[in-house]
């Protein structure tokens, strides 16, 4: 048994090796656990708490026209994931960053076994298993944006489930089906995969033109993902198209006003640096390479045909994401409601997958070349060595922000929560020079937040409360009247900073806020991570500040005097 064992792992050691790698970026999950540090964009600032939020609820799976108290006097049900969403159940299932680490556990294997059995079988017909392990490895290093999960992940497994039951039809084995239908639970239909699905119909239709022949088997695959991705948005469906109790704040977006030289920027800044929530880190070697590879192609006359249909999409999904936000967009926008809230743009987030099989069909044309297995080796490691240290550890103790244990501090706002006295169902807060979140991590009833939707009305009302500090800094105040999905109580002078440690020197020397309109909204106590200087002026008392060693917060809290 031990010899088959040996031999097994012999014939399959780049596979398995890779996987160790894969194992060693993950490690500082689970050695470090809640102090390891974390994204905080979009992440700790925001989802990681939404599905925390929805766990401990009790309205998993109320109507979407249900509310949740805990966020601005009620956040529509509706504006948090479905109860059919993986993400949620992982929540409800094990603590938030155990749940968030078996998320970044499953992320990683899912995209590195898709992206090798996607190479091995439809695009390079193992050719080279060593560009196949490299580059699928490269593709599962990749600084994924963590609450995507699959969308982005596993796109190259679902791609080749997809090839599969194109080319045999009701031959394909069951498990793909299985695959097929159980991804809309794990991943986002509006983030990445109704593009993805999308393109795949393109697909369908240009055999059934080319062939004459219906693929019934095809057809149902796309149909039947689509229509599962319906079933689990019905919360989506439900509040936009049929009973929707609330305007959404995103009626009113106002974005998309660049100009010709200012949307062609922003074309070249996307299609090198990419996206936030798409990194695919393809600048310095795999866009090169891929010219390169293009050029050899061409000159000895090899296929070149999808290495160049790869790089003309990437350059137009860019170019689509660009204009996008050009002004002249702004008539469609205008005259059609879903053009203003759906980002049709996020079609950009087609790229990694793409790029990566560039890279692939690239390193097949240098390794045909003189010194070339050298070269490709050289390449891989090269692209490894550059997401490596993208792991969030690393990344982000580099750039020193706080760990997920140090974000939160729980502790800290144990201590607030003891001096205010009273059940947090009671009173309201709002936080200054921080993030809202930290305070819905800790089970306070917010009026301020960060959310996808939320009702415009009660955006008009929160408006009133920091319109004097919007007044001060015109680039806050077009970021929140233009889009304002962060409902912060900003400040003027701060900007849009929102994370200030207890080692720093600075102070709020004059805020401006209507803390009248804020007791109507039911705010009692401020929460600000910097003293406020001028508190007494604007009705507010300061009771005391809250620190603790291995918190980088420091905590002063405010009354709000209009409150009795």
């Amino acid at each position: 048994m031990w010899f088959n064992v040996r031999k097994h792992f012999s014939a399959h050691k780049l596979f398995y090796i890779a996987f160790l790698i894969i194992i060693a970026y993950l490690l500082p999950y689970y050695i470090l656990e809640e102090n390891t540090h974390i994204r905080v964009h979009d992440n700790l600032d925001s989802n990681i708490v939404w599905y925390k939020m929805l766990a401990e609820s009790g309205a998993i799976f109320s109507s979407p026209n249900a509310t949740l108290p805990n966020v601005i006097n009620g956040l529509p049900r509706s504006a948090l994931a479905s109860g059919l969403d993986a993400n949620v159940w992982l929540y409800v299932l094990f603590s938030p960053f155990t749940a968030y680490t078996i998320n970044q556990t499953f992320m990683r294997f899912v995209a590195y076994i898709g992206m090798y059995i996607l190479l091995r079988k439809n695009i390079l017909n193992e050719k080279s298993a060593f560009i196949t392990t490299g580059v699928a490895l490269g593709y599962a290093l990749l600084p994924y944006w963590p609450s995507g999960s699959l969308s982005i992940a596993g796109l190259p497994l679902a791609l080749h489930i997809f090839l599969t039951i194109r080319k045999q039809g009701k031959h394909t084995p069951k498990l793909y089906w299985v695959l097929l239908f159980l991804f809309p639970f794990y991943s986002s239909f509006i983030l990445s995969f109704i593009f993805f699905l999308g393109l795949i119909g393109l697909l369908w239709l240009i055999d059934w033109f080319r062939s004459r022949k219906f693929n019934p088997a095809f057809f149902f695959s796309i149909a039947g993902m689509t229509f599962i991705y319906l079933i689990k948005n019905y919360m989506l469906i439900v509040s936009m198209f049929l009973n929707s109790t609330f305007t959404s704040h995103r009626e009113a977006l106002n974005l998309g006003h660049k100009n010709l030289p200012e949307t062609w920027d922003l074309f070249l800044k996307n299609f090198i640096e990419g996206h936030t929530h798409a990194w695919d880190m393809h600048a310095t070697i795999i866009f090169p390479i891929t010219i390169i590879a293009l050029v050899i192609a061409v000159y000895r006359k090899m296929d070149y045909k999808l290495l160049l249909g790869l790089l003309i999409a990437n350059t137009l999904f860019s170019l689509f994401y660009a204009f996008w936000y050009w002004e002249e967009m702004r008539f469609l926008k205008d005259s059609f409601s879903i053009f203003n809230t759906f980002n049709f743009s996020r079609i950009q987030f087609m790229r990694p997958v793409m790029w990566y099989l560039s890279f692939a069909l690239a390193l097949t044309v240098l390794w045909k070349w003189k010194f070339g297995k050298v070269i490709v080796a050289i390449l891989i490691v090269c692209q490894c060595a550059i997401l490596f240290p993208l792991t969030e550890e690393i990344k982000y103790s580099i750039i020193d922000t706080p760990t997920y244990k140090e974000f939160y501090s729980t502790n800290l706002f144990q201590k607030i929560e003891d001096y205010i006295g009273k059940d947090q169902a009671d009173y309201r807060v709002v936080s200054v020079a921080m993030h809202p979140t930290i305070a819905q991590y800790n089970g306070f009833y917010t009026l301020d937040t960060y959310n996808n939707t939320f009702p415009l009305a009660y955006k008009h009302e929160f408006r009133k409360v920091i319109a004097p500090e919007l007044e001060k800094n015109p680039k806050l105040k077009n970021y929140f009247d233009t889009w304002g999905s962060r409902l912060y109580m900003y400040v003027g002078e701060l900007g849009k900073s929102y994370m200030f440690s207890k080692h720093s020197e600075k102070s709020i020397k004059e805020l401006n806020i209507n803390t009248d309109q804020l007791a109507q909204l039911g705010g009692e106590f401020v929460f600000s991570a910097l003293p406020i200087e001028n508190a007494e002026e604007i009705d507010l008392t300061f009771e005391r500040s809250f620190e603790l060693e291995g918190s980088p917060w420091k905590i002063y809290l405010y009354h709000n005097d209009h409150i009795d």
